[in-house]
């Protein structure tokens, strides 16, 4: 089986078609732009009142959450970036919303678990065919 250059560009396998490096943009954008919103959040945004300056560890994690998601939502550094993301939403679910119940439907932890999980699927197969990092890696070559 011969593979065409388009779906040698995509991160999701040499063999996938050519909408799945697509939607894994369209996934990553859409979800970085949430995660941006909850970042922004934190900083004061949105009728929500900033948590303060330097503050452990609610500060530290809107900057994180602020920065990591508009690298993921640009496609740069993506795979070191969700990695800390990921890993800040397992910190969050682990610290912050399991300790008040098992399940997360309990412990309002839903959205942590799932921010984790789909950024470390980001860690994994990277960021999609639209994305700087692939520019770049284009570029390279």
């Amino acid at each position: 089986m011969t593979q065409t250059a388009a779906a040698t560009t995509t991160e999701v396998g040499p063999t996938a078609p050519k909408w799945q490096g697509l939607a894994l943009s369209a996934v990553r954008v859409v979800v970085a732009f949430l995660f941006l919103c909850h970042g922004l959040q934190k900083m004061g945004l949105f009728d929500k009142p900033a948590v303060p300056f330097g503050t452990w560890p609610g500060w530290y994690a809107g900057v994180i959450e602020t920065v990591g998601s508009l690298l993921i939502l640009a496609g740069l550094f993506t795979r070191p970036v969700a990695v800390l993301l990921s890993g800040t939403m397992a910190y969050a679910y682990f610290v912050v919303h399991q300790p008040d119940a098992l399940l997360p439907l309990q412990n309002k932890g839903e959205t942590a678990a799932l921010y984790s999980w789909i950024f470390l699927l980001f860690a994994v197969v990277g960021p999609g065919t639209y994305a700087l990092d692939t520019l770049l890696r284009r570029r390279k070559s």
